[in-house]
């Protein structure tokens, strides 16, 4: 996964135009986005969606409701028959609370769980490890945070996150290398800003994030883009496998006068996996 979209579960309109944005993961919200008074609609309409055929190549999740909603059971009665690829669980506090949710669905679907939306949960990003669950990815979210904690603002007028968020952030990346899954970064909710939201994007990549939630259909040419390895990094990774392959299973080489050990070459092992899934060239030795 490189982009998963948001899309309102009660619009038909934009749930087509989310299906042929090239999106890797279309998200059919029945949360935020939709309004009290809609949620049974969109519980239609989204069985609907999944019913029919799914284009090559997308996979479709569900943003259920919270467990503490009273909404859940009726969620999964109108959504785990068209079998979504997955389930987006929001305001998990534990790692308990995704093996409840696992539990309701006989534990056959994959769950990405959001684990920082609520004060308490940030002291639970460390108890994703070892579930029974088919956990795919911790993602972590500043807004419902920021509203709980009755922050003016998550981020500073030149579009930096501030302090309390920045630690949610990072907390949930360890939280979820700790678990061995995917650490899925935030929504960028200045959807019409590319330069910030490219800006956005680099800076997950760099710290080690490998893919990015969005809320509009022109955001992902610009995240799938930013995730997707460049052919200088998968040049840089290949010469860095090759250099250990000649030196005969050395624990360090140099190249160009820079010094690279092992850590060097399974993080560049990993960087051409993840390249070739997206067609860009590389060979792992």
């Amino acid at each position: 996964m490189r982009s998963l979209l948001f899309v309102p579960a009660d619009s038909e309109r934009k749930i087509d135009k989310a299906l042929g944005c090239g999106a890797d993961v279309i998200i059919l919200d029945l949360e935020d986005s939709v309004a009290p008074q809609n949620k049974p609609d969109a519980r239609k309409l989204a069985a609907q969606v999944l019913a029919r055929p799914r284009p090559e190549g997308i996979r479709i999740f569900v943003r259920i409701n919270a467990l503490d909603t009273g909404l859940t059971v009726d969620d999964l009665d109108a959504v785990t028959p068209g079998k979504p690829d997955g389930l987006i669980q929001p305001k998990t506090a534990t790692g308990g609370c995704v093996e409840q949710l696992a539990a309701m669905v006989g534990n056959t679907m994959p769950i990405i769980a959001i684990g920082t939306e609520t004060a308490k949960a940030m002291f639970g990003l460390g108890s994703y490890h070892k579930l029974k669950a088919k956990l795919l990815g911790l993602a972590w979210g500043a807004e419902d945070l920021s509203n709980e904690l009755g922050a003016q603002a998550n981020r500073t007028p030149d579009g930096l996150l501030t302090e309390p968020y920045r630690l949610a952030r990072t907390l949930c990346l360890y939280g979820a290398r700790a678990a061995g899954i995917d650490p899925v970064d935030t929504v960028y909710v200045d959807f019409r800003n590319q330069a910030g939201l490219e800006a956005d994007c680099i800076e997950a990549v760099r710290d080690g994030f490998t893919c990015k939630m969005a809320i509009h259909p022109a955001q992902v040419e610009v995240i799938n883009r930013v995730f997707t390895p460049s052919p200088g990094q998968v040049e840089e990774a290949n010469r860095i496998i090759e250099a250990f392959a000649k030196a005969d299973n050395a624990g360090v080489v140099g190249i160009d006068g820079k010094m690279y050990d092992i850590p060097h070459l399974n993080r560049s092992k990993k960087l051409i996996q993840r390249a070739r899934q997206y067609g860009v060239g590389g060979s792992v030795m």
